[in-house]
């Protein structure tokens, strides 16, 4: 409880250091709970590794836990979607900001391929429906969603976005175009596209650098810095894996499962920022904050 406690401070002070405004929705009653102190709540969980709310709210200490219900908690954190992305934009911007980024995707399953004929997981309309789709760097089919994310050379994620599982990698870039300019962003070959490269540099004067194919006419190697500055956000994703459990899904309706992502994402996030803050490698995210 005190572990839980030390930490739920630590992030809150973190928060109320980037963001003055203690709630965000427009209510009729102050909360005793306010939603600055509700995502902090949320942001604790993620990096303690309780992934479930139900195993939250059995290790909630009972201070908090006198001051919100738990189907409380559950609806307003889901309406704080919104606000909730842009203090993580927030946090992000006082990271680092930078002129060179790097783009990349990984799927997400909602469930194991042979149960999505009879899944509902996440079915509730037709467009943000899962569907299946094949992942090249694993060379499996799977079921579900596919992440599509953006860092920066230090390894700090400034957007990402989730699409149905078909989805190819390229489409994303129609979305970097109005978010991004006069800078560099590294992609692996899924993003390979003459037309697609001329397009952001004409318009946003953004250079996609991206590795040629072997069989390509006038191939040339891609320079080494590139290659080995791609590999950071492979490591974000191989952190969102293991330490935050990104992969196990407990949703059963998309904006659960968007809200479920958002929080892992935001969690590692806001302890890149407290590391920053205590002068330590930002990307060491095992480590005691408080």
């Amino acid at each position: 409880m005190n572990n839980f406690t030390r930490n739920y401070e630590k992030i809150l002070e973190t928060l109320q250091s980037i963001e003055s405004q203690m709630n965000f929705l427009n209510q009729i009653r102050k909360p005793r709970l306010s939603d600055i102190e509700l995502i902090a709540i949320d942001l604790t969980s993620e990096f303690l590794g309780i992934d479930s709310e139900r195993d939250l709210f059995r290790k909630l200490p009972i201070d908090l836990l006198s001051k919100i219900d738990r189907s409380v908690y559950n609806r307003r954190k889901r309406r704080l979607f919104y606000y909730r992305d842009l203090l993580r934009r927030k946090v992000a911007l006082s990271i680092s900001n930078q002129d060179y980024y790097i783009i990349d995707s990984m799927p997400l399953e909602v469930c194991k391929l042979s149960r999505s004929y009879r899944s509902q997981i996440c079915k509730e309309e037709y467009e943000t429906a899962p569907d299946k789709g094949y992942c090249a760097s694993q060379s499996n089919n799977n079921y579900g969603y596919k992440l599509h994310a953006i860092c920066t050379i230090d390894g700090v994620f400034t957007d990402f976005d989730l699409t149905q599982a078909s989805i190819h990698d390229i489409h994303y870039l129609k979305d970097i175009k109005s978010m991004y300019n006069d800078c560099t962003i590294l992609g692996d070959k899924g993003y390979l596209s003459i037309d697609y490269q001329r397009d952001l540099f004409s318009s946003n004067q953004i250079k996609l650098e991206v590795p040629m194919r072997g069989n390509q006419k006038d191939y040339k190697p891609q320079a080494y810095i590139f290659r080995k500055s791609r590999k950071r956000i492979e490591t974000l994703f191989s952190q969102l894996c293991d330490q935050f459990m990104i992969r196990r899904n407990y949703a059963k309706s998309f904006d659960g499962f968007k809200n479920r992502v958002l929080s892992k994402i935001m969690a590692l996030t806001v302890i890149q920022l407290i590391n920053k803050l205590n002068n330590r490698n930002i990307n060491n995210l095992k480590t005691r904050i408080a």
